[in-house]
């Protein structure tokens, strides 16, 4: 095959993939070449329906461990949003045992929900930041943001959509995932981020590599072997600015109770976060069949497959933004997630109008569940929280987890102390 350089590779993919895709789905060899040019592996997503029952089994994951606070003399005053010291990690709020860790850009990595059988997943417990968010017929991804922490597994690794093109932005990240529909392909190398894209190829091992347990063939990153690469690859991997995020350990006054907090997807993915009052974070509960009348939810405890710890957060926000359709039919669905603050005003889940790339968002945090107003106030400026007073409004340090619904969503305050968020997607 002939070699092309980045921008020739470019070119021809945007001309060869929408003649091809009425056809069959568009693949590109790569090719072998020191620096290989970044190419989608498919030009269609792979439509998700209802998944079958998995085998995973509610007693084949670990109870929740006390896990003591990592910082104990936390400054009373709080860290951020601005002037993080140059050891803590503006993403958790929290001091890592060595400052050069922090000396590159995070690392952005898609992982999958679906199939079941696949689960659980590597590397979650080891993300600063994961948003959970609608990909299609009732299916839902991780985008896992990885800076102050590393891990030799993460993945499997899935393909992009359109929403990752306004997060990656957002954590001046290194994009890494695998394929993409064609019009989300597009957008993404003609991005400002295009030359921060890793992709499975002939050198990417070991950064990027097939795992194949039990027969399965995944693809998996290891954030360990990461800097390496995007060394050889030229890319700029140098410190960001990731003022935006602000932490204090007291928890804030205010707030109702809040033990524990569903979100519903759909009638396959569904979701609960249970607080545990030993360790101070809420644990992840997952579907363990579909439910597709509601009425009849079976959670199974998720766990790390890398570490064998359970999921857990520190932080738990449930947040409405409007999802619109780019393309839609029977077999496939496109959507859009507007967090954008170029977006113009919208009416979200609440009742209020609210301007792009800003809406209402619950942040559950040590047994209570704020009402609070997401913010991003430019498009490669971290997601922050304000109260009322719009002022900056605490997270607590440690991990995020990011539950992304849409602006027509339900939200309910249950008697027993429980919040019960149910998607949708009207925008």
């Amino acid at each position: 095959m002939m070699r092309k350089n980045p921008v020739t590779m470019k070119l021809f993919l945007r001309m060869l993939c929408p003649a091809l895709i009425l056809l069959s789905a568009c693949s590109v060899v790569i090719p072998q070449a020191p620096t290989p040019t970044l190419t989608p592996t498919r030009a269609l997503p792979t439509p998700t329906s209802l998944p079958p029952t998995s085998t995973l089994a509610p007693s084949a994951t670990p109870e929740p461990t006390a896990t003591p606070y990592p910082t104990p003399n936390y400054p009373p005053q709080g860290m951020g949003p601005t002037n993080f010291p140059a050891d803590v990690n503006p993403l958790t709020g929290l001091k890592v045992a060595d400052p050069a860790v922090l000396d590159r850009r995070p690392l952005l990595i898609k992982v999958e929900n679906l199939p079941r059988d696949d689960r659980p997943q590597f590397g979650l417990s080891r993300a600063d930041l994961v948003y959970e968010y609608y990909t299609e017929q009732g299916g839902t991804r991780f985008a896992a943001v990885f800076y102050g922490t590393d891990a030799e597994k993460v993945g499997p690794i899935r393909s992009g959509r359109f929403f990752d093109t306004m997060l990656v932005p957002m954590y001046r990240a290194v994009f890494i995932f695998g394929s993409a529909y064609w019009a989300v392909w597009n957008r993404i190398v003609n991005s400002d981020f295009s030359s921060r894209l890793v992709l499975e190829n002939n050198f990417s091992c070991p950064a990027l590599c097939r795992f194949e347990p039990e027969k399965r063939n995944f693809l998996m990153a290891n954030t360990t072997e990461m800097n390496a690469y995007l060394k050889s690859r030229g890319i700029d991997n140098t410190r960001q600015v990731l003022d935006g995020m602000f932490f204090q350990m007291q928890p804030p006054e205010g707030g109702g109770e809040g033990n524990r907090v569903f979100v519903r997807y759909s009638g396959a993915i569904y979701n609960r976060w249970d607080y545990d009052s030993v360790s101070g974070r809420y644990f992840r509960f997952v579907d363990a069949q579909n439910d597709v009348n509601r009425n009849n939810e079976v959670y199974v405890q998720l766990t790390d497959q890398l570490t064998g710890e359970p999921i857990a957060a520190d932080n738990v926000v449930t947040m409405c933004v409007p999802h619109q359709y780019f393309y839609r039919s029977n077999e496939i669905e496109v959507v859009e997630i507007l967090l954008d603050p170029n977006a113009g005003r919208y009416t979200a889940c609440d009742g209020q109008q609210y301007d792009g790339g800003s809406g209402p968002a619950w942040l559950a945090r040590d047994g209570k569940v704020y009402k609070v107003t997401y913010k991003r106030a430019g498009k490669d400026t971290p997601l922050t929280l304000l109260g009322s007073d719009g002022q900056p409004f605490p997270f607590k340090p440690g991990q995020t987890w990011f539950e992304v619904i849409g602006a027509s969503s339900k939200v309910e305050q249950q008697a027993d102390g429980a919040w019960r968020f149910t998607f949708g997607i009207v925008p």
